[in-house]
């Protein structure tokens, strides 16, 4: 009994997705809810699951292709019952008419048909289509297909032939096709470059006062919430008090109207494999510390996992990103649109500063702050950074409310 395997539901704002990659093969067995296929959308990566313990009988859309929401991309059986491809196998019995067909089927495979973007790849690396596995309908060959041939390729040195504009070089190039994801970043940052009128401010932040506060209470805290104190609930939360006295930080712009927010719904960019992604802690302003670090952990777990849905993502009206963990020691944030403003953390640096006309050697971040001009002006801006470097500076204000 064959079952219809269905792309998952996607949410309203979703149009449609890719295949990035088929976990399972056709007449490979396959457990109940085993994940056998990831569908990559704009934001997030779905997994597709086996309905019970079986395997897959019939693929009809190859790694590469578009999918819309809840569309046929295979067919399953369950276990127990026998697959076509297995049926096809055993009953099949070769005589010379069958060897002559299937001489004559490898002799037409130059024939075989391909997309526009098949045929432009297999043009520019030099490809003969009948040495690329076709996947598509009717045994179309896709993008995908010629992707899976390089990829093939270049994992054998000894039959590698170099993707260039001509042969006679020997260095060896790759083509692959940009994820979904990758290009959505791509396309939303190049557009925040386009139409925002974006400045960046310093400053910088001495952190003794918190990694004082994390040595002295840092064990009782964990052993209370199950959860390490970490630098990032601090800047949460003093982000949330800043944006409370800069109302304008954490507005965004739509067309010609400002939207105030009453809320602070801080997005924590994680950075995965798959690309840059953005989760969101809602409603910050009503969060302890111990709630911000579980937020936090929970979303970098999911986001490691490729877990992460459509609604975790979805809004945020400023957003924190730390590339300090990589080891930068300054940068320049870019936008999270429409939001208009964004905060950047650093690397933790042993630094000489004056205090009180000494020199000391303080731990030491700078702070980067990158903004829309059309609605935050500099001495807003500035303001912003100080006030979060004054409460990060002095913690225990932060956490009495002061």
């Amino acid at each position: 009994m064959s079952t219809e395997i269905k792309s998952p539901t996607f949410p309203e704002s979703v149009v449609d997705g890719t295949v990035a990659n088929w976990l399972k093969k056709e007449g490979e067995s396959v457990k109940q809810d085993e994940v056998i296929a990831e569908i990559e959308t704009d934001k997030v990566v779905l997994e597709v699951v086996a309905p019970f313990d079986g395997s897959i009988t019939k693929i009809y859309k190859a790694a590469g292709e578009t999918v819309t929401s809840a569309e046929l991309i295979a067919d399953f059986s369950e276990t127990g019952a026998e697959s076509p491809l297995q049926q096809m196998t055993e009953d099949f019995n070769p005589s010379p008419k069958n060897d002559a067909a299937i001489e004559i089927t490898q002799d037409t495979s130059n024939d075989k048909k391909s997309g526009p973007a098949a045929k432009k790849m297999m043009s520019e690396n030099h490809i003969d289509p009948a040495q690329v596995t076709a996947t598509g309908k009717g045994g179309r060959i896709t993008k995908a297909d010629v992707v899976e041939h390089l990829e093939t390729k270049t994992a054998s040195p000894s039959t590698l032939t170099p993707i260039t504009s001509s042969n006679v070089d020997s260095r060896p190039e790759e083509r692959v096709p940009m994820s979904r994801l990758r290009a959505t970043i791509a396309r939303r940052l190049l557009e925040v470059k386009q139409n925002t009128a974006m400045l960046t401010t310093f400053n910088e932040v001495d952190m003794l006062p918190i990694k004082n506060m994390r040595t002295k209470f840092g064990n009782e805290f964990e052993a209370k919430h199950g959860v390490k104190l970490g630098f990032m609930s601090f800047f949460v939360a003093a982000a949330v008090d800043a944006l409370r006295a800069f109302p304008s930080v954490n507005a965004s712009i739509d067309g010609n109207d400002i939207v105030y927010h009453s809320y602070q719904d801080i997005g924590v960019a994680v950075s995965t494999e798959r690309g840059l992604v953005v989760p969101i802690i809602r409603n910050a302003e009503n969060l302890d510390l111990a709630e911000i670090e579980k937020s936090i952990i929970d979303y970098s777990s999911k986001a490691r996992d490729g877990k992460l849905e459509m609604h975790d993502m979805q809004g945020g009206t400023f957003t924190i990103s730390n590339g300090g963990i990589f080891g930068s020691l300054l940068s320049t944030p870019i936008l999270n649109a429409p939001q208009t403003a964004i905060l950047g953390m650093h690397k933790i640096q042993d630094r000489p500063v004056a205090i009180d006309g000494e020199i000391v050697i303080r731990p030491m971040m700078y702070l980067a702050m990158s903004y829309d001009h059309r609605l935050i002006d500099g001495k807003e801006a500035v303001g912003f950074l100080v006030n979060i470097k004054e409460s990060l500076e002095s913690p225990e204000r932060l956490l009495l409310g002061l």
